[in-house]
């Protein structure tokens, strides 16, 4: 039973680090550069769009309980006495934690917030400013949690090695 429940946290760690960190790249490689192609005002109003409705519990349970799940798989690995397996589990929370959540609390939502509060001027030249000053840094940062998401994924993946190879 106990080798059932640490294949499924594994799995489930896995599988919401993984959808995250292609949600970050997606953004960074696709959105994002679409959205700045569209122009400054349509930009902003679908960014504004895309923010409110990105809040839905499918995207908030797999970002905020990924790096739970991987503790919990670590700390059934311990228990099982893998313990170098158990310690890329953690390895991995700390690195999606650190790279992807916190970024995401302490930039990116802030900077959502920010732009979801701005009613989208008339003037070309003013959206553009706005557009500007959100866009570039919002990616950076964006892409950081892609890459930290990742990191997280591979972490977790030679930990399913370790696992299999001390088993």
């Amino acid at each position: 039973m106990r080798t059932l429940l640490t294949t499924t946290a594994a799995a489930l760690s896995i599988l919401m680090t993984t959808g995250m960190a292609g949600t970050f790249f997606g953004f960074s490689a696709g959105v994002m550069p679409g959205l700045n192609a569209a122009g400054p005002r349509s930009a902003i109003e679908a960014m504004q769009g895309i923010n409110q409705r990105i809040q839905n519990p499918l995207f908030l349970a797999a970002f905020m309980l990924a790096p739970l799940v991987a503790i919990v798989a670590g700390v059934l690995l311990l228990m099982a006495d893998r313990k170098a397996a158990a310690l890329l589990f953690f390895a991995a929370a700390a690195v999606y934690f650190v790279g992807a959540f916190v970024p995401t609390v302490a930039v990116n939502v802030p900077m959502n917030n920010d732009l979801d509060a701005v009613r989208i001027p008339s003037d070309p030249a003013a959206a553009a400013r706005i557009w500007s000053d959100y866009s570039g840094r919002w990616t950076a940062w964006n892409t950081a949690r892609a890459v930290f998401s990742a990191a997280s994924v591979l972490l977790m993946s030679y930990g399913l090695y370790r696992w299999g190879q001390d088993g």
